[in-house]
């Protein structure tokens, strides 16, 4: 829904308003390349790993409730869904429908993947070394992402 709300809702105010279309684009530069170098910072100078807690809670008031809060009281769900992906969908002009179902599947594989392969990564993501990995493929798909911002023809 929010893929979509940034597609169709904030892509065509991008599109008529070029003032607002730059702002977007040099911010999410700004953003997602503040976000990268923190990433590949984090990857050197945080150690991180995880370490699942024994006690299981499953009350599922509880759970639906903090699954709720996660996606609606988030600010990245909105700079994500709506503003980054709702800008670079405006590359796609007339075709933005297809970028927004193909988001739209991404995310949910995305999103089922994480929850089901958590189980089977905590093994590896309890090692240091399985973080710095990740943090560092985030960085660098985050910078990736921020110069393409820039350097393609909106």
């Amino acid at each position: 829904m929010l893929i979509f709300a940034g597609v169709f809702g904030f892509a065509k105010v991008l599109q008529k308003f070029e003032f607002f279309k730059q702002v977007a684009i040099y911010g999410g530069f700004i953003f997602l390349f503040v976000y990268s170098l923190k990433s590949l910072y984090g990857a050197f100078k945080n150690p991180k790993s995880l370490l699942p807690s024994a006690q299981h809670e499953s009350k599922f008031s509880k759970i639906v409730l903090l699954t709720l809060a996660f996606t609606w009281l988030n600010p990245h769900v909105y700079l994500d869904t709506m503003l980054l992906i709702g800008s670079i969908s405006t590359k796609f002009g007339d075709e933005n429908i297809i970028f927004g179902i193909g988001a739209s599947l991404a995310s949910l594989f995305f999103f089922f993947s994480l929850g089901y392969g958590a189980r089977v990564l905590a093994p590896v993501f309890a090692k240091e070394f399985s973080w710095k990995i990740l943090e560092i493929f985030v960085g660098i798909i985050m910078l990736l992402i921020a110069f393409s911002l820039l350097f393609t023809k909106v």
